[in-house]
């Protein structure tokens, strides 16, 4: 563990913007690909985590949404500003790397979730 408490840092962060995902690899050489999607409906946010589990948001409609960029925050964390203007989140290396070895797991629970709420991925059309 670094003097940052950091366990696990990216050698490389890659934004693919035309297909929506963000490619991190880490010193310990696993490489993981997640797609904008995936970050946004988990993001660590207040806005979506809340201040405890009870409070944690269920986000839809997001399989459209985009990372316009990706901004460091130290020497710890990068901030991802999504197309749907939500940039409150910092992903933190650690995050990253457990969302990543997590994503198939948390993906089809996320799904799970959406299907019992009635929800769906896809955004509200609009008349």
């Amino acid at each position: 563990m670094s003097e940052f408490g950091t366990q696990h840092w990216p050698l490389e962060i890659h934004l693919n913007r035309a297909e929506k995902r963000l490619d991190v690899t880490f010193d310990d050489g696993l490489h993981f690909t997640f797609p904008a999607e995936f970050l946004r409906v988990n993001s660590p946010s207040a806005e979506v985590q809340g201040h405890s589990p009870a409070e944690r948001k269920l986000v839809s409609g997001r399989s459209h949404v985009g990372i316009l960029e990706v901004k460091p925050v130290g020497n710890y964390a990068v901030k991802l500003v999504f197309d749907d203007l939500h940039d409150s989140g910092l992903y933190s290396w650690d995050l990253l790397y457990d969302y990543g070895q997590r994503q198939e797991e948390m993906w089809q629970a996320y799904e799970a979730e959406l299907a019992a709420a009635g929800l769906t991925r896809e955004p509200e059309k609009r008349d």
